[in-house]
């Protein structure tokens, strides 16, 4: 998987040279080429990565307002729950350089929902991995294959020494997802949102 943003402009330089090479009399349609948006810090072959910010709160209720979000993080969620949840990643980033950052499809800019990074054992160099997803991108791969970018970040970007990630006892999509990343399963612990032991998971390298 590509995460750098790299990909092949060939098949529109070739597109522009035969749309030029016609007769001027020619009817020609509109050629449209797509830039892509450049708050993307990290791509994968479909998502791109940029950090929340204080215009995001539409965003930001879409995502952690939807009870069938909510109902595996502690919810459902007031909008002032949301907007204090929304302050506490961009904490996070101010703070530490990190957060669970918002995740957009590239071909069309649409938000997925976030996939990121917190602090769980700084003096261990250990983080937290987790990611939420609007309901309506569920079961597409894209909780895995933002997952694969976070862990590549983590490791080669941060120097992460291991990470951790835990998922309510209900959500076995989650569970398959971070068994898929490599996970391993290690003890549960209290997931004081929801007030459940949450089963809990490290990653190593």
């Amino acid at each position: 998987m590509r995460t750098d943003g790299t990909r092949s402009f060939g098949g529109i330089s070739q597109a522009l040279s035969s749309w030029l090479s016609l007769p001027p009399d020619t009817p020609r349609t509109k050629l449209s080429v797509r830039k892509r948006n450049p708050e993307y810090f990290l791509r994968t072959s479909r998502l791109g990565f940029r950090e929340w910010n204080a215009n995001d709160l539409p965003l930001a209720l879409a995502l952690w307002g939807d009870p069938e979000v909510s109902h595996f993080l502690g919810g459902p969620f007031s909008t002032e729950a949301v907007e204090q949840k929304l302050a506490a990643e961009i904490a996070h980033l101010r703070l530490h350089q990190i957060q669970y950052w918002p995740l957009f499809l590239l071909v069309n800019d649409e938000h997925v929902g976030c996939a990121g990074l917190r602090p769980y054992k700084p003096e261990e160099q250990i983080y937290e991995m987790g990611f939420h997803l609007r309901a309506r991108y569920w079961g597409m791969g894209l909780a895995t294959e933002a997952g694969e970018a976070v862990v590549n970040f983590a490791f080669e970007n941060l120097g992460a020494k291991a990470l951790f990630a835990g998922h309510h006892p209900q959500n076995v999509a989650s569970k398959r997802v971070l068994e898929k990343l490599g996970f391993r399963f290690t003890h549960e612990e209290v997931y004081p949102p929801t007030g459940q032991m949450h089963p809990s998971y490290l990653l190593t390298r």
